[in-house]
């Protein structure tokens, strides 16, 4: 007779006493999805270009209009925080130093995807819907795209476009800036 096993889920608040206490460290490439502490997939090279692109690009063309996160959490409820790439953030004069922020501080959040695609589309990008987070980007490195996701629905979003390479977007919150594909993916 098999038995069933029950699964310890985490709050972000113990998630965050794990980390006071050393169980957790920097070292860990660690975010909580719904409870559970998932181990983030490495960063190869190519993918921590187009993070230091899109950082510097973003920064350079919005200057103080956001905050250019990089790599830092977002708390979308009680038992999920994760770590995307990059998130642009309503500025705030102490830049967010009492908690992380929130769906609704975040303008646009984008994942930069090489070996973690299936896992970006599949577990994140439909918890950042349910969030309410109001735009997500998925950087397909291997496909040579951007993914935009608007429209926040409860199972998802409800307008998505695929951008090649040769192709241009502009963010909803900032629809004066617009980025080349090509601008963000680099040389290839």
């Amino acid at each position: 007779m098999a038995v069933a096993l029950t699964k310890r889920r985490f709050s972000v608040d113990e998630y965050h006493r794990m980390a006071e206490a050393g169980i957790l460290t920097e070292k860990d490439r660690v975010e909580l999805i719904d409870g559970e502490i998932v181990e983030m997939t490495p960063i190869s090279s190519r993918h921590a270009s187009v993070v230091k692109r899109l950082n510097a690009l973003l920064t350079g063309c919005l200057g103080a209009r956001a905050i250019v996160s990089v790599q830092d959490p977002v708390q979308l409820s009680k038992e999920s925080e994760p770590q995307p790439d990059v998130v642009l953030l309503r500025p705030t004069p102490d830049f967010y130093a009492g908690s992380h922020p929130e769906p609704v501080d975040t303008l646009l959040l984008i994942e930069v995807a090489d070996t973690s695609l299936l896992y970006d589309r599949g577990v994140k990008l439909p918890r950042y819907a349910a969030a309410g987070v109001i735009e997500v980007w998925i950087v397909d490195l291997a496909g040579d795209a951007v993914e935009v996701y608007r429209t926040p629905v409860p199972d998802g979003y409800a307008d998505v476009v695929r951008v090649p390479r040769g192709g241009s977007l502009s963010p909803v919150a900032f629809p004066d800036l617009t980025l080349g594909v090509d601008e963000i993916l680099g040389p290839r």
